[in-house]
């Protein structure tokens, strides 16, 4: 079954005639369109592509078992001369079209479409990946263990931070990819800001350094998280690392199919706090990653984690600890969920790496 057909038994489960896709990643995801304009129609009955004329060519080259249409300035004009002028339920993406995109297909279309919020039926089906997708993950997340051994060779002492997030990057280019997120680099102090932003500013010997890359890889993407040494340490920033590798650990073995996201975040939670810094792990343990960088599953501490694992997904492991001021930590790995348990597929080292 292909996944339009899948995404069609869900628009039919939602008792819709079709569903207009306008997320580019879900366009991308069911017709291999890769350009920057384009919607598609699923339903039991029609598949329908639409771009402008810029990716004609292109998806000519691209977009297979879907019909192609043209659409001129205004796309939903097009649309509803597609749909006709007879009653159907037309659901939408309401996590992806705005408030004036919303106002704009209601005026295109006939009164007799109802617009009927979709919710999320094609990331529903992303979440659960495909042999193919699993080895382009695993192509992306090979290709940033690479570049953190050769930055492990380069040394960071006396670099500054922006400097060595730009080499990253830029090996990562070197390599045929782009980075999947704009890449954490975080020393001393610095690294009590979970997502912070690298600085011009040199760093220094003896002090956690943080760092977080992401692959994009043939349109899917990687994420690991390590924090290194920079020489030897305090008792209180060798006590943190040890702590959060402790978590990272347990809750890597609860990962399998059957407990919920918000269970595996409970594990390494609990160990968190019990070592008092609950209030210093403040994000989830982890989330899904894909054709973009954060989507389902997610694992924490919410109702929006109550999602079971299944074998298929593909879900980070990243707890941290933040001391505001002082230092901090996180250590991530990219995990597979298989059918009798996960295969990480991270491969640079977590023991704790001393980078000069």
């Amino acid at each position: 079954m292909s996944r339009a057909d899948r995404v069609s038994d869900r628009v039919v489960a939602l008792e819709l005639d079709l569903l207009l896709v306008s997320s580019l990643v879900n366009v991308r995801y069911l017709t291999g369109f890769t350009g920057s304009s384009g919607l598609a129609l699923v339903g039991p009955e029609r598949r329908v592509f639409l771009t402008d004329f810029r990716y004609v060519e292109q998806a000519e080259a691209e977009v297979r078992d879907f019909d192609r249409e043209r659409f001129p300035q205004q796309p939903f004009t097009h649309l509803a001369a597609l749909l006709g002028p007879g009653a159907l339920r037309l659901g939408f993406e309401d996590s992806v079209l705005t408030v004036a995109e919303h106002r704009r297909l209601r005026e295109a279309l006939p009164e007799a479409v109802e617009l009927v919020p979709a919710g999320t039926p094609v990331e529903a089906e992303r979440a659960v990946k495909e042999p193919g997708e699993l080895e382009r993950i695993r192509a992306a997340s090979a290709l940033a263990d690479d570049v953190y051994r050769l930055q492990a060779q380069r040394g960071l002492v006396g670099r500054t931070e922006r400097e060595v997030a730009l080499d990253l990057e830029g090996e990562m280019r070197r390599r045929g990819a782009e980075p999947s997120f704009p890449s954490i680099v975080a020393s001393g102090a610095h690294g009590a800001l979970p997502h912070a932003e690298p600085r011009d500013v040199a760093i220094a010997a003896g002090t956690l350094v943080t760092l977080d890359i992401g692959a994009r890889l043939d349109g899917y993407c990687s994420d690991c998280t390590r924090t290194w040494a920079t020489g030897p340490l305090g008792t209180e920033e060798t006590e943190l690392y040890e702590l959060v590798l402790r978590a990272q650990e347990a809750a890597l073995a609860a990962v399998r199919p059957g407990p919920s996201g918000r269970d595996v975040d409970a594990v390494a939670r609990e160990i968190i706090a019990a070592a008092g810094h609950g209030e210093h792990f403040g994000h989830g343990t982890g989330h899904g990653v894909g054709l973009e960088v954060h989507e389902g599953p997610r694992l924490g501490f919410t109702e929006q984690s109550d999602a079971l694992l299944v074998a298929g997904h593909v879900v980070t492991i990243e707890p941290g600890v933040y001391l505001p001021g002082r230092t901090g930590a996180r250590i991530e790995d990219l995990v597979f969920v298989t059918d009798d348990g996960h295969e990480v597929v991270s491969g640079f080292p977590k023991t704790l790496t001393t980078v000069g």
